[in-house]
């Protein structure tokens, strides 16, 4: 055929011309219902938005070519069969009908939309019926593992895989799991399973068994599945048992895991239990005798024994000789001092140190020792008479105050009272604070020992020579002094004289001669009227100085008319000195001395 008449047009054709005789003449009227029945029986009622199944009839390198028995076949992606590696035509598989007809007149399916639609069915019929299922463990997640259910991602907590503890969540990734959906979170997609669920069961009738046989003093295996600072929990096979911190070792322990470890099997003893709360106490040490049974015979009251503080409190220290013995050193045993202080200054938790026994009962199991007798007491060394003896002079620390006096710790376990009435010679102290504070260094004189009772009597002012024997000489009766009023009562006032000594003068002896009587803060001239040397006390006039006849003062003459010029220039040196100049008293004591022996010549 030439190639002009292969692009010659064709005629058009007239299909109304055309005959139809014979086509489908040959049906009769009951045949055509018969065969439109026989077509309709072929085909399948399909909705929209329903989960359907199809037979593969067609398979290419994009497309899955399905038979739902609807009119026409359907296409699905091959993306959404890769979990299907194996699939071959005539297989049969689920399909989601999403849309019987789109623009192009095709039938729209989807096996992705299936496949969920059918997990959560099965998820809610599972946890419905109460349905084991069998699930795939994909990766771990924060606070337990994500697994996979009917294609959906559910969550495993932690809590949930076991009845005990579970710490390394990575041995159960890639592994299959059997589980119970316990909770479905629709709104959310969410859904929660349990593996833990599945043992309780199991166990309860194991549980129940061993509490049904259970009584005290049964020992039991267990295995640590908790740890705290109070103790360890137990599980004795379902039920869990509490073996206290106290009840592990007959010794002391900080934290259970300095002898135990978790996961670790031991065998216990059935202390008590409670039925109702299913509480059971649990005991390790007991399964071990007593370490005071096997307490050596050596060991006696006074014995020497060495051991480790396993305690420190404020009454004392507790010494551990070995793993559940141990004896109370009391902060009174510690030191020969009376003065009690902290034990932690003795000692500390773990130091080594060495006592000797006190009293020992071995069927209380109660030990006391004491440290300080491993030293000699200081009250019964042969040499204390001789360096405390009285006139000695030492330095010590005060310890304490009281109303009537302080008490100096000399050395450790030598204390002596220094009453107040021994701190000065010329001030009134009325109270030890005014004149000294703890912890001071005092330096002190012995006035008297007694090694028997433990006592020691000691001063202060006997460092110095007793001022008013040159006192005595200096305020004569009848010697007149510039005194200042330093407190008025309702019958006496209180002077200031040199020297820092005080003088006392009735109300009515302070009249002055202009009629009005000496305030607070005047300073006068005052006669002496008594001097009252064991009292230590002076009484003084203003108002006999002048204008009162000779003949009316028997104190105004002098004992000893020699003694005016020595009493002249002991004032006139007093007004220069300062209170309290001991060293000074001293000086005018040597001044008079001289004055006199020149007045005999």
């Amino acid at each position: 055929m030439s190639k002009e008449k292969q692009n010659q047009p064709l005629p058009e054709f007239d299909w109304d011309k055309a005959s139809d005789k014979g086509f489908g003449t040959a049906y009769s009227s009951a045949d055509r219902t018969r065969l439109e029945q026989m077509y309709e029986t072929t085909l399948s009622p399909v909705s929209e938005k329903e989960v359907v199944k199809g037979v593969v009839v067609g398979i290419t390198d994009r497309e899955v070519i399905l038979n739902i028995g609807f009119k026409s076949d359907g296409i699905v992606s091959s993306n959404e069969f890769r979990d299907l590696p194996g699939l071959k035509i005539g297989d049969e598989v689920e399909v989601y009908v999403e849309n019987q007809e789109d623009a192009q007149g095709q039938l729209v399916l989807s096996r992705k939309k299936a496949k969920v639609i059918t997990a959560w069915d099965n998820i809610q019929k599972s946890f419905d019926e109460d349905v084991v299922i069998d699930a795939n463990v994909k990766r771990r997640t924060k606070g337990g593992l994500i697994v996979d259910i009917f294609g959906i991602e559910a969550f495993l907590p932690g809590s949930q895989i076991d009845v005990k503890p579970i710490r390394d969540f990575d041995v159960f990734v890639g592994k299959r799991m059997e589980v119970k959906v316990v909770k479905i979170n629709y709104a959310n997609d969410n859904v929660v399973v349990s593996h833990k669920i599945l043992i309780e069961k199991d166990l309860e009738a194991q549980r129940q068994q061993i509490l049904n046989n259970l009584e005290k003093g049964q020992v039991l295996e267990g295995v640590i599945k908790n740890m705290t600072n109070f103790g360890v929990f137990i599980d004795l096979g379902g039920v869990d048992g509490l073996l206290h911190i106290t009840d592990i070792s007959w010794g002391r322990i900080n934290h259970p895991s300095d002898l135990l470890s978790l996961d670790q099997k031991l065998n216990v003893v059935v202390l008590d239990f409670d039925e109702e709360k299913k509480r059971i106490s649990l005991g390790l040490k007991q399964l071990q005798s007593h370490p005071w049974d096997s307490l050596a015979d050596e060991i006696q009251v006074g014995s020497k024994v060495t051991g480790r503080i396993v305690n420190v409190a404020d009454y004392g220290a507790f010494l551990e000789i070995k793993p559940g013995v141990e004896g109370l050193i009391h902060v009174s045993e510690m030191s020969w001092s009376q003065h009690l202080r902290n034990p932690q200054e003795f000692m500390n938790v773990n130091d080594e140190i060495s006592a000797v026994v006190l009293t020992l009962d071995r069927q209380e199991r109660k030990m006391s020792l004491g440290i300080k007798q491993l030293t000699e007491d200081p009250w019964t060394q042969g040499s204390l008479k001789e360096k405390y003896a009285i006139g000695t002079r030492h330095k010590g620390v005060v310890r304490n105050l009281t109303n009537f006096g302080l008490f100096i710790e000399l050395e450790e376990g030598i204390d002596g009272l220094v009453h107040v009435s021994d701190l000065s010679w010329t001030k009134k102290i009325k109270h030890p604070s005014d004149f000294v504070k703890v912890n001071d260094e005092l330096e002190v004189v012995v006035l008297e020992l007694d090694a028997d009772n433990r006592r020691l009597a000691l001063g202060h002012k006997q460092l110095e020579e007793n001022p008013w024997d040159t006192f005595e000489s200096i305020f004569e009766v009848g010697s007149v002094h510039k005194s200042t009023i330093v407190a008025k009562g309702d019958k006496f006032a209180t002077l200031e004289l040199p020297y820092g000594i005080e003088g006392v003068a009735s109300i009515k002896n302070l009249a002055k001669e202009d009629g009005t009587f000496a305030e607070v803060g005047e300073s006068l001239d005052f006669t002496v009227l008594e001097f009252l040397k064991d009292e230590k006390k002076i009484v003084l006039t203003h108002s006999k100085v002048k204008g009162v006849p000779a003949e009316e003062r028997r104190e105004d003459k002098p004992k000893a008319a020699k003694s005016a010029p020595a009493s002249e220039s002991v004032n006139k040196e007093a007004e220069k000195s300062t209170f309290g100049d001991l060293s000074v008293l001293s000086a005018l004591k040597e001044q008079m001395e001289e004055s006199e022996k020149k007045g005999k010549k």
